[in-house]
């Protein structure tokens, strides 16, 4: 009989906290913001005590997850909210590696060796500093690489063409919030990133889902619920402004 109901509450609390993973749209561990992460471990640990200890009733595992996943939505909601609130709690993308090479100030504030740099290198299909442009550790873990040109996807060099370094994008709108903490990236303000939108004929900065500017001057724009768009930036269209490399 034991056996039995061990079986059934088993069972029910496994579909309660399927059920409350799909509501919370759960990712790959992978690709978890640090509070996720330690939210599920700790789902995980409740979930388990009602089902293997038959004198902890059942509410006992369910009502504490179940909070858990309101102050899930919370955090989430909050991070949606404030930029700052989100940084606090997930931390923000570093560079490691730029076109000096691998940045050693940000590897320390990181805690990563250079071995630890070099096996995420290989991850991603990378086997030489020479061949990276920029790689940036993000918050969830992953190392994101920007290769130079001609270790690209079919590359310049084996079409024997010419082509410009590649850039990071600078995020300037991000859904429909300015980044302030970008502006100074390329020597831009507030008023200069109105003005683009205005010339733009985009009313608001909250009609913006992403604006991006690298500085080749290359743009990538989207506005919410349409397709996005790019193109270089010309004189008068906040060209004049930016620190151009």
């Amino acid at each position: 009989m034991d056996m039995l109901t061990i079986f059934f509450r088993s069972a029910f609390i496994y579909i309660i906290v399927l059920f409350l993973y799909r509501l919370m749209g759960k990712r790959q561990i992978g690709e978890m913001q640090p509070f996720e992460l330690v939210l599920t471990q700790i789902i995980a640990d409740l979930a388990t005590i009602p089902m293997s200890e038959i004198s902890v009733p059942v509410l006992h595992g369910v009502v504490p997850v179940l909070c858990l996943v309101l102050l899930h939505f919370f955090l989430t909601f909050l991070s949606s909210k404030s930029t700052k609130f989100a940084k606090f709690f997930n931390g923000k993308p570093i560079i490691v590696i730029n076109p000096n090479g691998i940045d050693n100030v940000a590897l320390k504030n990181l805690d990563m060796s250079i071995d630890d740099v070099f096996e995420a290198l290989r991850e991603a299909g990378f086997f030489s500093v020479e061949q990276v442009q920029y790689a940036i550790m993000e918050t969830n873990g992953k190392l994101s690489v920007l290769p130079k040109s001609d270790f690209a996807p079919l590359t310049a060099s084996d079409m024997k063409i010419e082509n410009e370094e590649s850039q990071i994008p600078v995020t300037l709108i991000c859904e429909g919030k300015i980044m302030k903490e970008n502006l100074s990236v390329l020597d831009v303000s507030r008023e200069d990133v109105l003005d683009f939108l205005k010339k733009r004929k985009i009313k608001s900065v909250k009609n913006v889902l992403l604006l991006t500017i690298d500085r080749s001057g290359q743009v990538f724009l989207q506005k919410y619920k349409q397709k996005y768009e790019t193109f270089k930036l010309t004189e008068g269209e906040i060209y004049d402004k930016i620190k151009l490399d």
